[in-house]
């Protein structure tokens, strides 16, 4: 028998076998569903300890001149090399606006508010909490991507909580004359404490001094049965271009210098310590570890399954 007549029957036996094998093969591919877009998840949630943690997307903006905000000392041509090292445009940066939701099991404690009130308490609905359910709201500083989401038209959004922050932040905005403060921030002060550095929210939740991107700006340690995690909030604005090079200016960063120093000293400790910590600005979920590098900055790890063990 040759080859040909193999073949041949061959293709009669499968023709036999499958006798609409032509008619499939001849059918266009359509595309049943339309696209949709990019998207990401609303919340995230672990267990710290005894402590839930939730971190919320309550927001995420494009930013199209990152050079403008970033490395704004940074020597020629070294703010596009790193960049590129790390598989980033340097002509487009995504930010993103990240508060925690810390449920103590006595008391569930808010760290920032977002850019407004529809955002916070919607994205808090998707995570499965009420406004009137917060006991505690936690203001790491006063910018208004942090105070924003404190007041509706109706009053307080948070009906039920009590506010704490920091002393040399809130005096500092209480004599600066900003209109955000003046409208979100100072009709709460009959039921705000003020802590320094040391201070507490809540049993495990400490302030640590984390001053220079506002003039009292603060960070906090959350610790729960030997388990510990840091809440950075602006200590650091970007996963790259802050923690590689902790020494480049940001504009935002109010003393530029002081900022520097409270990189190097926050995320030197959670180097030290192998903690995880939440970056408000970092890419969602915004929950990580850092390493030194070898040019006196950090290298940052998102966390994947450690916080599930």
């Amino acid at each position: 028998m040759t080859t040909r007549s193999l073949t041949r029957r061959m293709a009669l036996a499968a023709g036999a076998a499958f006798p609409f094998a032509p008619a499939l093969l001849a059918t266009p591919a359509r595309a049943e569903a339309p696209l949709m877009g990019p998207a990401f998840p609303a919340f995230h949630r672990f267990s710290l300890g005894a402590f839930e943690v939730t971190t919320l997307l309550a927001g995420a903006r494009l930013n199209e001149t990152p050079r403008e905000t970033f490395g704004l000392n940074a020597p020629e041509g070294e703010f596009e090399a790193l960049s590129a090292a790390h598989f980033l445009p340097a002509d487009r940066a995504q930010n993103f606006f990240t508060p925690v939701v810390v449920n103590t099991g006595a008391e569930v404690v808010l760290f920032d508010t977002g850019l407004a009130a529809d955002a916070i308490t919607g994205v808090l609905a998707q995570a499965g909490f009420t406004p009137d359910q917060i006991d505690v709201v936690v203001l790491t500083h006063m910018h208004g991507d942090h105070i924003g989401g404190l007041m509706t038209e109706a009053g307080p959004t948070f009906a039920n909580a009590r506010y704490v922050t920091g002393a040399v932040e809130h005096n500092h905005w209480s004599a600066a004359g900003n209109e955000g403060f003046d409208k979100n921030v100072r009709p709460l002060a009959d039921k705000t404490s003020f802590v320094d550095d040391g201070g507490t929210a809540a049993a495990g939740i400490t302030a640590k001094a984390a001053f220079g991107h506002s003039p009292g700006h603060m960070a906090w340690h959350l610790e729960s049965d030997g388990k510990r995690l840091m809440l950075t909030a602006d200590t650091a604005n970007h996963y790259v271009w802050s923690l590689a090079r902790p020494d480049w200016e940001v504009r935002f960063d109010a003393d530029k210098p002081a900022a520097a120093a409270a990189r190097k000293e926050v995320f030197g400790m959670i180097a030290a310590d192998r903690i995880p910590f939440v970056g408000y600005h970092m890419p969602f979920p915004a929950v990580a570890y850092v390493e030194p590098n070898a040019e006196g900055g950090f290298r940052y790890v998102p966390a994947s399954y450690q916080m599930m063990l």
